[in-house]
């Protein structure tokens, strides 16, 4: 798969860059603490570095011990994490919080095997935490480790396939410095983050250049492989500002679907574009909507990119004269919404009508 004779140069030439030029700051390098390690894993996964610093940094702020974010309440910490996005992985931070605060005395475990089993956890995140905290030898595999190392070797193999996924760990637990793993981690990814690129890779500075298979061949921009396309859908959400008494209607997301324990405003989903008017006369409308209403004012289209999903958005400020008031939501006045985590869709909905 690889030339046995690069490994050792790889390895040595990885570290010499890290010590000799890598100076890439970041709150959490070199910290010690696992529970502070895998609070920015956390942060980190599928988020860039330069938006969860902040949260990393309230987290700590707010929550400086796995204990004491056990023992907070689900709707404070979602607010802190509120525009973070991926909200999942904020659940299974209050779930494994709270499993180590119950289960493990409050101490957070100290090896992978169990490690891995918090929710939430993966071979990466907890190959970081055992490498990071404790020096144990578990080599770190990511979208930074699997570029560098499929250019510098010239692996075509798609990274996402079966066969890849298992190469590029075995390559990688070969390449690690057993004498300093966390270290070596740290800077593998620091190398592809900052020299070895996505789009723009500082080839002409590299170290590794001169080795590099995808240098030498022309190749950087074809390397890593990927065997399968996001399939990506569109959603059109109608949300109804149903107010009463100058108040109105909200509830929290439930089931599995995207922005899961955020809230919301009473929500009709419709498979396209629809005019709003159109739309008010639908079963699906009426059946949400049981009220006597007066239509006061449409927004203007908001429209929000997750990885997988396209979600446009319109509000749609009705008020109530009469009827029935919709089940599953509680009426709560404007200056209260600051206070409940919401999507950012509808976060900039509220900033522009100077809400939040």
């Amino acid at each position: 798969m690889t030339k046995n004779s690069n490994k050792p140069f790889f390895t040595h030439a990885l570290m010499g860059w890290n010590r000799d030029i890598n100076d890439r700051l970041m709150p959490w390098k070199g910290e010690k603490d696992p529970y502070k390690i895998w609070l920015s894993e956390i942060i980190l996964q599928q988020t860039r570095v330069e938006q969860g610093w902040e949260y990393y940094l309230r987290f700590v702020k707010k929550f400086p011990t796995v204990s004491k974010l056990a023992a907070a309440k689900d709707d404070a910490v979602f607010k802190l994490w509120e525009g973070l996005g991926y909200y999942s992985r904020c659940r299974n931070l209050l779930a494994s919080a709270r499993y180590i605060n119950e289960n493990l005395g409050g101490k957070f475990p100290c090896n992978y095997d169990d490690i891995v089993q918090l929710k939430g956890v993966g071979p990466y995140t907890a190959s970081a935490i055992a490498s990071f905290a404790f020096n144990l030898p578990f080599a770190v595999v990511d979208g930074n480790v699997n570029r560098v190392l499929a250019r510098f070797f010239g692996i075509s193999t798609p990274i996402d396939s079966t066969e890849g996924k298992k190469n590029f760990s075995v390559l990688a637990q070969e390449l690690l410095d057993l004498q300093a793993p966390g270290l070596y981690n740290q800077a593998i990814m620091d190398f592809g983050a900052t020299v070895c690129k996505p789009q723009l890779p500082i080839c002409a500075e590299c170290i590794l250049s001169k080795q590099c298979a995808a240098y030498n061949t022309g190749k950087v921009h074809e390397l890593p492989v990927k065997e399968k396309k996001i399939i990506k859908k569109t959603r059109w959400f109608y949300y109804v500002l149903m107010e009463k008494e100058g108040r109105f209607f909200v509830r929290k997301r439930e089931g599995k679907d995207i922005w899961q324990n955020l809230h919301e405003f009473i929500l009709v989903e419709w498979p396209g574009k629809i005019a709003v008017t159109e739309l008010m006369q639908t079963v699906e409308f009426k059946s949400v909507v049981q009220s006597k209403i007066k239509l006061l004012e449409l927004s203007e289209e908001y429209k929000q990119q997750l990885t997988h999903q396209t979600i446009h958005a319109l509000f749609i400020h009705l008020k109530m004269t009469g009827g029935k008031e919709p089940k599953g939501y509680e009426l709560m006045e404007v200056k209260n919404l600051k206070r409940k985590a919401f999507p950012r869709l509808l976060n900039h909905f509220l900033a522009h009508k100077g809400w939040k």
